[in-house]
């Protein structure tokens, strides 16, 4: 019996690390980075004061920490989908994302109209046209830390960003390429 469980657990298939992606930034005020997976090295652009532990609603940092991308989200309107092992799922003319603290559905996507401030997801700009959900606040919400905390399109020029983490498409589609079910995003202190 026990050299049964012990030929089982031999054979058994290892189980594969979740893919990581790093963003890298010279110091923590940085608007700018560079994000590493799997050996490709791509420009990103940061939250408009930088990086930091201990986000708020509307402080513009990208936060510290280990968050795991939840899926994907395109404009079918704009474009194919990327290629992805991640979960995937069309954006809807009416798709917001509630950024109100004090709402039910705080940092939750919401169907348009919404009665508390929305952020919408289906924008007249190319920001997103694709995007990736990021697991920062979600599973455990804390009213006033962050909201819609995602990886999207780079604005022209590589202007920071509200607190997201930013990619020139082509390069966001390549990174997407890489993920897996179990993929996350690494912003170091």
């Amino acid at each position: 019996m026990v050299r049964e469980r012990m030929k089982t657990a031999a054979t058994r298939a290892p189980r594969k690390r979740p893919t990581r992606l790093v963003v890298r930034s010279l110091r923590a005020a940085a608007t700018r980075g560079i994000l590493e997976v799997a050996g490709l090295r791509v420009r990103c652009a940061l939250g408009r004061t930088g990086r930091r532990a201990r986000k708020r609603e509307g402080d513009g940092a990208t936060p510290i920490g280990v968050w795991r991308l939840q899926e994907v989200l395109w404009r079918p309107d704009r474009g194919l989908p990327p290629v992805t092992a991640l979960p995937r799922r069309a954006i809807r003319p009416d798709d917001g994302w509630c950024d109100a603290p004090a709402d039910r559905n705080y940092n939750r996507r919401v169907s348009l109209p919404y009665p508390a401030s929305t952020e919408r997801l289906s924008r007249d700009d190319a920001l997103y046209d694709i995007v990736v959900v990021l697991d920062y606040n979600i599973r455990h919400r804390s009213r006033g830390a962050g909201s819609a905390i995602f990886m999207h399109v780079a604005r022209p020029g590589w202007l920071p960003t509200e607190g997201c983490i930013a990619l020139a498409e082509h390069d966001l589609r390549r990174v997407l390429a890489h993920c897996r079910g179990r993929s996350v995003l690494v912003v170091p202190r």
